[in-house]
C-alpha cells in the first residue's frame, strides 16, 4: 500500500448514481460537489444520491450541500421505486 493518497484512490463510475454508504461522512462535503461536477461534464443532468434513511443527518448534510451548489437546478427525495427518503434525486443545470 502506498503512502500517496492519489495512488490509493479508487475510480468510481460516473453514471449518475452515487451511494454515499461507501464513503466516510467526512468525505461527503467534497465528494458530492466533485461527483456532481463530473456528472455535469459528462452531460448527466439527473443524479441519484443514496444517503440512506438512518437518523437523517447524512440526508440533511447532502441537502445543505445541494442548496449551496450553483449547478443544482432542483432536488427532491426519490420516489419509492428509487429509494424513497433514503435517496435524493438531483436535477443539474445543463452545461453549455
Amino acid at each position: 500500500m502506498s503512502t500517496d493518497p492519489e495512488e490509493d484512490a479508487i475510480e468510481w463510475p460516473i453514471d449518475g448514481v452515487l451511494d454515499l454508504h461507501l464513503f466516510k461522512p467526512s468525505e461527503v462535503d467534497s465528494l458530492v460537489p466533485e461527483y456532481l461536477a463530473a456528472c455535469g461534464e459528462r452531460g448527466i443532468t439527473s443524479v441519484r444520491l443514496i444517503h440512506g434513511k438512518g437518523t437523517g443527518q447524512l440526508r440533511e448534510k447532502v441537502h445543505a450541500i445541494l442548496r449551496r451548489h450553483a449547478e443544482v437546478e432542483s432536488f427532491q427525495l426519490a420516489p419509492a421505486t428509487a429509494g424513497g427518503w433514503g435517496a435524493t434525486i438531483v436535477r443539474l443545470k445543463r452545461q453549455h
